[in-house]
C-alpha cells in the first residue's frame, strides 16, 4: 500500500482542503525528495476561518481515519515524525482521545498559540519552533525548510482523511461542506466534488425560499454570489453561508468581517494594518467612497505580506457591487 501511495493520490487527484487546493502527491513528494535527516509532518487542523467546522467534524467523528492518514505520510516520508495542530477548543476536548489512539506512533498532538493567522503553513511552523506568532518570508516554502529549518509537509486535516480513504479504497470523490446562515438545516455534509453551490444547497434540504445571496469559502474571506450565479463549485474551504437579502444589514455584516480582521491581523505590514483601519472608519461611518474603497482593496490583494490582506479583498469587493451596487 505505501510503495504506490503517491500514486494513488495523483490518480485521484487529491487536492489539499485547506483552501489552495494545491496536488497533495507534489507536496509529499517535495519533502519526501528533500535531503534532510530530520522531516516534519504537521496535519493543520487550526481552522480559524468563520463558519467553518469540517476539521473539527473529523476530529471528532473520524479520528482514527485522521491518524491513518498521517501515518501513510510518516511511513512514504522517511525520518519524520508528526503534529496535529488543533485550534486552542478542538485540542481541549479531543487531545485526551486522540493521544490514547496515537499510542507510541511519532505523533505529537499540538495547540496553536493564536487565532487565524495560526492557519498559515509558515505560521504553523513559528508556532511549533515556540517563535513569534507572525508569518515568514516565502520562498522557502515549508517543504524545503519549515519547521526549524528542516523540510515540511503541512496538509489540512480534511487532507490526511482522504488520503486515509484513498488507501483504503474508499474515496468517492467528495468534500466536506460547511453550510450555515439563514437556513434550515446547518451542518457539516460529505457531497459530491462535482456539485454546484446550488447543488449543495439542494442536497443538504437548505435551499432558502426567500430572496438570498451567499458567502462561499468562509464566513470572513469568502466570495460573494447572489443567488442568479450558483451554478458553479464551492471553492475554498468549503463553507457556504446564506444570507436572507432583506434581513441582512449590509453594514453590520462588513463590520463583522472588518473587526475580524482587525483583530486578527499581526501589525506585521502596513497594508493589512493600515488598509483595514480605513475600512473600517469608512463601515463605521456609513460613508463608503468607492473610489477609495477600490483603491484600498487594489493595494491590500497587491501588496499585503501575506495571505490575510489579501483575503480580505474578495468578500468587499462582491458586497460592494453586488448588493451595495456602488458605482
Amino acid at each position: 500500500m505505501i510503495k504506490d501511495i503517491i500514486t494513488k493520490l495523483k490518480d485521484a487527484n487529491l487536492l489539499g482542503r485547506g483552501g489552495a487546493a494545491f496536488p497533495a502527491y507534489l507536496k509529499w513528494e517535495m519533502v519526501k525528495k528533500a535531503k534532510a535527516d530530520t522531516k516534519y509532518i504537521v496535519a493543520n487542523g487550526s481552522e480559524g476561518e468563520p463558519a467553518t467546522d469540517k476539521d473539527g467534524y473529523i476530529v471528532a467523528n473520524y479520528p482514527q481515519d485522521l491518524i491513518d492518514g498521517i501515518k501513510l505520510a510518516l511511513d512514504y516520508i522517511d525520518h519524520s515524525e508528526a503534529y496535529i495542530y488543533l485550534r486552542k477548543d478542538y485540542y481541549k476536548k479531543y487531545k485526551a482521545t486522540l493521544e490514547k489512539m496515537i499510542g507510541k506512533l511519532p505523533i505529537k498532538v499540538f495547540k496553536e498559540k493564536g487565532g487565524y493567522l495560526s492557519g498559515e503553513e509558515t505560521v504553523v511552523c513559528q508556532e511549533i519552533e515556540n517563535k513569534m506568532h507572525r508569518p515568514r518570508l516565502k520562498p522557502p516554502f515549508p517543504g524545503q525548510a519549515g519547521i526549524c529549518g528542516y523540510p515540511t509537509l503541512i496538509n489540512n486535516i480534511e487532507t490526511f482523511y482522504y488520503a486515509a480513504k484513498i488507501a483504503q479504497g474508499e474515496y468517492k470523490n467528495t468534500r466536506l461542506f460547511t453550510v450555515s446562515g439563514d437556513v434550515k438545516n446547518p451542518g457539516v455534509y460529505e457531497l459530491p466534488l462535482v456539485l454546484t453551490i446550488k447543488d449543495v444547497l439542494k442536497k443538504s434540504k437548505n435551499m432558502p425560499t426567500d430572496d438570498f445571496f451567499v458567502q462561499v469559502g468562509g464566513g470572513a474571506s469568502g466570495d460573494i454570489f447572489l443567488s442568479s450565479e450558483l451554478d458553479q463549485p464551492a471553492g475554498g474551504s468549503g463553507a457556504i453561508i446564506v444570507y436572507d437579502l432583506k434581513k441582512t444589514d449590509p453594514y453590520v455584516l462588513m463590520k463583522r468581517w472588518i473587526d475580524f480582521f482587525m483583530e486578527e491581523n499581526c501589525d506585521k505590514c502596513t497594508p493589512c494594518r493600515e488598509g483595514t483601519y480605513r475600512l473600517n472608519e469608512m463601515i463605521k461611518n456609513k460613508q463608503i467612497d468607492k473610489v477609495v474603497l477600490d483603491d484600498l482593496l487594489f493595494v491590500l490583494e497587491n501588496t499585503s505580506f501575506c495571505a490575510l490582506g489579501k483575503m480580505v479583498v474578495p468578500p468587499f469587493k462582491g458586497l460592494s457591487e453586488k448588493i451595495l451596487k456602488l458605482k
